[in-house]
């Protein structure tokens, strides 16, 4: 080797760093931006803020939420989608993002296979409250009068393949009730007619239903998930209230585009859980009423393979026709 040829490899090996090695990632200089598919002040942009925070300070990175709200939450899983797969844009969505193709009728994607899991990172009781006029006091109670009078018993569904609504379809199967489905645009406008008396029932989100229950505005009855809420302790569970094997949660979740590089996915799953797992002592999740959880990216995309197979089952046994 002559001279030349010494120098010339040497000069390769001087620059090798800046291509051979593994390049650090999150970068500080660039920002990470969580998109949240609602609107802003929502319990799913509170969570999604707390979570970007505790990014914020693990990576020393800018991290903002984007609130890209409308079509059922596709226009912000669109945004994500068709994103570049760098790790630098993630959708911080709830359980309604992986229903889309059973809930749409020309869904814009596939939640399944056009998204990277990336980590589950809570769940969320959701709360069974009634018509302030209704005499029922207990689960039992209202089931037994659902069973006597069906025509009598309306229960409002916020939006199609919502938590909400598959939760009420699985209390219905499981109880042998049959409901009357009044579709709402939203938590708000079914809570204010069941407050009214204009509709019976409401299964929704704990945080959502909680003041207007504290409010003596709606009778609440019980809550879904297996163990009492420390923000509702007085109200017992579904499964407590003569329905053993009934759970059932809403959760939130975070997702990258399907290209995204494995090594970046994994950096980002264990900042996400040690995050979780901060946001658990501090309580700041308990005042939405979400309990942490912290999975591998694998054990997120079983659990959603199997919430969807049981989302769209319930779907299908109760004739629901997608939109």
């Amino acid at each position: 080797m002559n001279i030349n040829q010494v120098l010339a490899v040497a000069g390769l090996l001087a620059a090798a760093p800046s291509w051979a090695q593994t390049e650090k990632f999150p970068e500080k200089d660039k920002t990470i931006r969580i998109v949240v598919p609602f609107s802003a002040g929502g319990g799913v942009d509170n969570a999604a803020r707390l979570l970007s925070e505790q990014l914020r300070k693990q990576f020393g990175s800018t991290v903002i939420v984007d609130n890209k709200a409308g079509a059922s939450g596709t226009i912000g899983g669109n945004a994500v989608k068709t994103a570049h797969a760098d790790g630098y844009t993630l959708l911080f969505s709830a359980a309604t993002h992986v229903l889309a193709k059973q809930v749409l009728a020309k869904p814009p994607y596939d939640p399944q296979t056009d998204f990277a899991p990336v980590a589950r990172v809570g769940e969320a009781p959701l709360m069974l409250v009634i018509a302030p006029q209704r005499s029922e006091k207990k689960l039992s109670e209202v089931l037994a009068s659902a069973k006597q009078e069906p025509e009598k018993w309306t229960a409002a569904i916020p939006a199609a393949g919502a938590p909400s609504h598959l939760a009420t379809l699985l209390l219905a199967q499981q109880s042998g009730v049959k409901f009357t489905y009044v579709p709402y645009k939203g938590t708000q406008p079914a809570l204010v007619d069941v407050g009214g008396g204009h509709v019976n029932l409401l299964l929704d989100s704990m945080i959502s239903l909680q003041p207007l229950a504290k409010a003596g505005q709606v009778k609440p009855i019980a809550i879904t998930s297996a163990k009492r809420s420390p923000l509702a302790p007085e109200v017992p569970t579904v499964a407590e209230s003569g329905m053993p094997n009934f759970s059932y949660v809403s959760w939130y979740g975070v997702w990258a585009p399907k290209d995204t590089p494995a090594d970046r996915i994994a950096i980002l799953n264990a900042a996400i859980n040690k995050a979780v797992v901060e946001l658990g002592k501090s309580g700041a999740f308990a005042s939405l009423g979400i309990d942490p959880v912290s999975e591998t990216t694998e054990q997120f995309r079983r659990y959603v393979a199997a919430d969807v197979a049981q989302g769209a089952e319930l779907l299908k046994s109760a004739g629901f026709k997608p939109e």
